[in-house]
């Protein structure tokens, strides 16, 4: 054993303990055999390696630093619940069960954070590590380490990193986990201490992946290459308030007292918060071409080389924008079976293995002013605390609330810095190394403002060249050596997101809850609250930045300019809030906050459109109707809701088209009847999705550039600044160039508006698209775009699924693969065949409550997934349900590395133990960590 530890073994097994075991030892059997397969990298596993990484679990552990003994109870699914006796012991446990589990996802993410994957992966991460390093993520996290976190929160993060170091302590690298074996092979890289900024970057990272509005502000400057002002308004609509239901509808800002009162305090005088007249544009969509006199095609190609550097970093930071976002909601007791609130929530993340999410019990044995958390729920594995769950007295859910925290500047260079106000000021530089595994390290200069913003432009050749040749008009700086791109974004600047987690963690009652979010400051999230005394309210926080009158942040800003700077940032006592609200109900899931005429401010100009929520509404509405009661299982059948609004819209429509051709009319046959629900083995759901996957295609993606198309996806087109290769008729071959899963049209409800406003204009433009080949074109026509859409529907599903409509099933195109974000996506092939599972034959899809979501440009295959679901009952929390997307172990071959995929894939939710009572029942191994 390790040095301070020892260990002792349990009770003998009885005979389930012996069918384990015969388990354990048969997946040991299989893993071996595969790496039998490796033999060419030089090495053989034995079955001694395999297990070596596995944790112990039941007996005993002696660890140094811990002033009393802590009880880790694991259940069935190896889910702990820790007991301790003051909170340091508490957090100091949980480091060391996380790094038991999951210890190299942690070290991946560190490494991620603070642009460190070279050292681990090598050269080909060095572009990464360049581009993050840039951001400076952990830097800004240490700033808030050092300054900013109280000293509380320092000792739990303290207590937090001892934990995990107690579980390194004496081990290689072969004992933490797999992937350092195989790492091994090609490098010889070791895991250094865990710090507690590692724990708070982690916090960058989510920010960063739940950032807001920049990827439409880069695709808006990227359409005007080939688009209008006109047509791109078309692509952005506005946010459909008369039918889809902001969050916040009993409250509206109070002028006079400068706050957001709870409550219907009359019409908005059109006045901004300051009392000046309120010049912003808050419509979706309206700022369609580039700010301040800059030619909006000059930015395009600087702006796609820095949407190349995004769409290249690792999953782990996550598929932003364009679909993602997640369903909260909570109902109060008088709609209720148990007379008390339940709150539901499933957060909508790219799929990853293993999850996200790690579940976790954190108990104090006697909650008292040394020992002050009894709470449970989904952690990050490399945090401490508790992110969403509840404690003795309340529960809370997160939504991402979209609100626009970050801005794009076009920053005039000159010389060794940039024009500000007709001055020349210099860049604050910085020099970065960068180690290389098995390589030559690499030294960056990286650049930012004199407030903090980094040269994004930096860190990618194309927009050096390019901003070389940007073309601009009088009323901008001349060209010179043209354009750099800088980010300001608030999660850049040291905060107190940390200090929130442990507040809501222990908070009491809203009061204690508010207080815990004004200091939850990145990434602003909606926080939808209930508590075991009857109430349920809603706040948005978050650090959100205010603009100079007629600025919303919705396209790039000119950074040569004062006026163009963030002119502060929202009080927190003006930010939207509701508390017990008549309806009895709150639901948020990414549509607008709170109605403009409401609220002074411009949140931001690019919501989810509401789709998700309102049927959320509609279903909740639907059950109280007369006077019915709500149950869990209620609240478990609506987030597995797979109704797709789309083709209600669309299918009368369909069915009234003519088509010659019988295969096609067949297919046609299929939405006769149907109930619009996405449902797995559903063919009805197949083919209305590929007919909207081909409506997009034809009305909307063939006309867009080929900087949001698909990479290899090819058009001859009108040129526009192009020098690809001429036909005979003068038009140029364009190639797409984004990835699969980020391109558009995506089809997210984005697109729902756009069709459904496009649906009234039968003869638009958009209608049109050329005959080709047996296909019929359309000009100015809708139904004649349908009816191509509908045969190119059927024989893509011929293709894929066979001409027998018989066997067309939904789940078959939409799959869900889970793969581990390193070796599993880039190793050798045996060695992804051995960390990757799937394929799940998935029910829902876009912007449905059941959002498996595919993107429409790339293909069917899931791409982001409800990343956790849970229930809570606010009457009898041992009631209380939940289930993650994976399971709670990070090692292949653990019996809880997917041991709860499948159920989550069916919709089951697992029984959420948390009195002591109901742990000790569910308890299936005991570890006691003794001081």
């Amino acid at each position: 054993m390790p040095p301070n530890t020892t260990a002792t073994t349990g009770d003998k097994p009885g005979k389930s303990g012996r069918k384990k075991g015969r388990k354990a030892r048969l997946i040991v059997l299989v893993l071996v055999l595969a790496l039998i397969g490796g033999i060419a990298y030089g090495a053989f596993w034995s079955v001694s390696t395999v297990r070596a990484s596995f944790p112990q679990t039941k007996g005993s552990i002696t660890l140094e630093g811990l002033s009393g003994p802590v009880d880790v109870k694991r259940d069935g699914n190896g889910i702990p619940q820790v007991y301790a006796s003051s909170d340091e012991d508490l957090f100091m446990a949980q480091g060391y069960v996380q790094a038991q589990d999951r210890f190299y996802e942690m070290d991946v993410r560190r490494h991620m954070t603070s642009g460190r994957l070279s050292e681990m992966f090598g050269k080909g991460q060095v572009d990464n590590d360049e581009f993050l390093r840039t951001l400076g993520w952990d830097r800004v996290a240490k700033q808030e380490y050092d300054t900013e976190l109280s000293a509380a929160t320092k000792k739990y993060l303290q207590a937090y990193a001892k934990g995990v170091n107690a579980y390194l302590r004496g081990k290689g690298a072969e004992d933490i986990s797999l992937e350092y074996a195989a790492l091994g092979f090609t490098n010889d890289y070791k895991p250094a201490e865990w710090t507690p900024v590692d724990s708070v970057s982690w916090l960058k990272a989510m920010a960063w992946d739940l950032r807001g509005n920049m990827q439409d502000e880069i695709d808006r400057a990227l359409l005007t290459s080939r688009l209008g002002p006109q047509q791109i308004k078309d692509l952005y609509p506005e946010y459909p308030y008369d039918r889809n239901q902001a969050i916040v509808q009993d409250g509206r800002y109070d002028e006079s007292a400068g706050t957001f009162e709870q409550g219907d305090s009359g019409e908005s005088d059109g006045t901004s918060a300051d009392g000046t007249a309120d010049g912003t544009d808050t419509s979706s969509g309206t700022s369609a071409g580039t700010s301040s006199g800059t030619d909006g095609s000059a930015l395009q190609s600087q702006l796609s080389g820095l949407y190349d550097v995004l769409d290249d970093l690792p999953t782990a930071v996550g598929v932003n924008g364009n679909g993602i976002g997640s369903n909260s909601w909570v109902v109060a007791g008088e709609h209720t079976i148990t007379g008390k609130p339940l709150l539901a929530n499933d957060p909508h993340l790219s799929a990853s293995l293993p999850s996200v999410w790690y579940q976790m019990g954190l108990h104090c044995r006697t909650v008292s002013s040394t020992c002050q958390y009894d709470v449970s729920g989904y952690t990050f594995a490399g945090m401490p605390g508790v992110i969403i769950g509840h404690n003795q007295n309340i529960s809370w859910g997160m939504t991402n609330s979209g609100v626009d925290v970050t801005d794009l500047y076009l920053e005039k260079l000159s010389g060794d810095g940039y024009q500000y106000d007709g001055k020349v000021k210099p860049f604050t530089t910085r020099e970065e190394t960068i180690k290389v595994a098995g390589g030559t390290s690499k030294k960056i200069v990286v650049r930012q403002t004199e407030d903090g913003m980094p040269l994004l432009s930096d860190r990618d050749d194309e927009l050096v060249k390019v901003g070389r040749k940007a073309t601009v008009d009088t009323a901008a700086p001349d060209r010179g050596d043209g354009y750099a791109v800088a980010l300001k974004w608030t999660a850049l600047e040291p905060g107190t997101s940390m200090d929130a987690v442990f507040a809501m963690n222990r908070a009491a009652d809203w009061d204690d809850f508010r207080a815990a979010a004004e200091l939850f400051d990145v990434p602003s999230q909606n926080l939808v609250y209930a508590d075991t005394e009857n109430h349920i309210g809603y706040q948005l926080p978050g650090k959100i930045p205010t603009r100079a009158k007629g600025l919303d942040g919705s396209i790039p800003a000119p950074g040569w300019l004062s006026k163009y700077k963030w002119t502060g940032y929202i009080d927190f006592d003006e930010l939207p809030y509701e508390y017990d609200p008549e309806r009895g109900y709150i639901v948020a899931a990414n549509q607008a906050v709170i109605d403009p005429d409401k609220y002074p401010y411009t949140l931001t100009t690019d919501w989810g459109y509401g789709t998700r929520s309102q049927r959320i509404t509609d279903l909740i509405k639907l059950k109280i109707k007369g006077g019915g009661k709500i149950s869990t299982d209620d609240m478990r059948q609506m987030q597995l809701d797979s109704d797709s609004q789309m083709a209600r819209m669309l299918v009368p429509a369909l069915l009234k088209i003519n088509l010659d051709d019988p295969d096609v009319r067949e297919a046609q046959d299929l939405l006769r009847g149907w109930g619009y629900t996405q449902d797995a083995d559903s063919a009805a759901a197949a083919y209305f999705n590929a007919v909207w996957r081909n409506i997009l295609k034809l009305a909307f993606g063939n006309k867009l550039p080929k900087e949001l198309r698909v990479k290899g996806q090819c058009l001859w087109v009108e040129p526009v600044n192009s020098t690809g290769p001429v036909d005979d008729t003068g038009k140029v071959r364009e190639c797409g160039q984004r990835d699969g899963t980020q391109a558009q049209p995506d089809g997210g409800d984005r697109w729902f508006e756009v069709v459904r406003e496009l649906m009234q204009k039968p003869d638009s433009d958009w209608w049109t698209t050329p005959a080709t080949g047996t296909r019929p074109g359309a000009d100015h026509n809708r139904d004649k775009l349908f009816a191509r859409a509908m045969i190119d529907a059927r024989w893509e599903l011929t293709a894929k699924l066979g001409k027998d409509i018989d066997t067309w099933s939904w789940g078959r195109l939409h799959r869900l693969f889970l793969k581990n974000n390193t070796l599993g996506t880039s190793g050798p092939g045996y060695l992804q065949y051995i960390l990757n599972r799937g394929p799940w034959k998935l029910s829902g899809g876009e912007a449905a409550v059941n959002a498996a979501g595919w993107n429409a440009a790339g293909g069917y295959d899931v791409v982001w997934v409800p990343s956790m679901r849970m229930v809570v009952n606010l009457d009898d929390l041992d009631k209380s349900k939940w289930i993650n997307l994976t399971g709670a172990s990070g090692h292949a071959f653990s019996a809880h590395y997917t041991d709860q995929t499948d159920k989550w894939a069916k919709g089951e939710l697992l029984d959420w133990s948390f009195s002591r009572k109901a742990v000790d029942k569910n308890t299936s191994d005991t570890l006691v960590l003794k001081p």
